[in-house]
């Protein structure tokens, strides 16, 4: 089994193609800009059109830091 395998390997053109030698070589690897400090880099999004519930709030405020990756979710009206 194991020289069917190998045999099949050799002959596919898509097991071929993602062999080392036909591959790109990569670029220099460049570090990522980060904060280091919590609440400087967020992210904020409204999810809004929900259904009236007797609270009156339809909508949801969504808010991430994406150091620490905390979310806060915070209910408001849509006026």
């Amino acid at each position: 089994m194991k020289q069917e395998v190998a045999n099949y390997v050799a002959k596919s053109l898509a097991y071929q193609q993602v062999k080392t030698e036909h591959q790109r070589l990569s670029r220099l690897l460049q570090a990522l800009e980060f904060s280091k400090w919590r609440w400087d880099s967020v992210f904020m999004d409204f999810m809004v059109e929900f259904p009236l519930k007797q609270i009156k709030n339809n909508a949801v405020w969504v808010i991430v830091d994406r150091l620490i990756k905390t979310t806060h979710f915070i209910a408001m009206r849509n006026t």
